[in-house]
């Protein structure tokens, strides 16, 4: 068994269950990587994120933005310019979205290499 470093006692945690089904949710972990990267406008990010609809992009970002994650932001010329930027709360996601980033590298990525012959 793995032990864990857990501020609270139990096997369920209410503030780490919320946390996890924020980001959790379909397309969001891909949303707040593209975020990361410096993707802010919305047609930028159904170009970097292949299969996600606006439809889909725009219920995301009213969840991320309602959750404080990001903000979103006008600027009044012609025609209007909206951009959406991580808060603070948002950057602090950054070793989080790292930590999933690198975990799937050695174990998903190791999921699709050819297996070695052991002749």
């Amino acid at each position: 068994m793995i032990a864990m470093k857990i501020e609270h006692a139990g096997a369920f945690c209410p503030l780490y269950h919320q946390a996890v089904e924020l980001i959790g949710r379909r397309w969001t972990g891909a949303i707040l990587r593209a975020m990361l990267v410096g993707v802010s406008r919305f047609s930028d990010f159904t170009e970097a994120i292949p299969g996600l609809s606006d439809r889909m992009l725009s219920e995301r970002l009213k969840e991320l933005e309602a959750a404080g994650v990001i903000d979103r932001c006008v600027t009044p010329e012609t025609p209007v310019r909206i951009e959406y930027r991580l808060t603070e709360k948002g950057r602090a996601l950054v070793s989080v979205v790292e930590a999933v980033s690198g975990w799937a590298e050695d174990w998903l990525a190791a999921d699709e290499r050819p297996a070695v012959s052991r002749a």
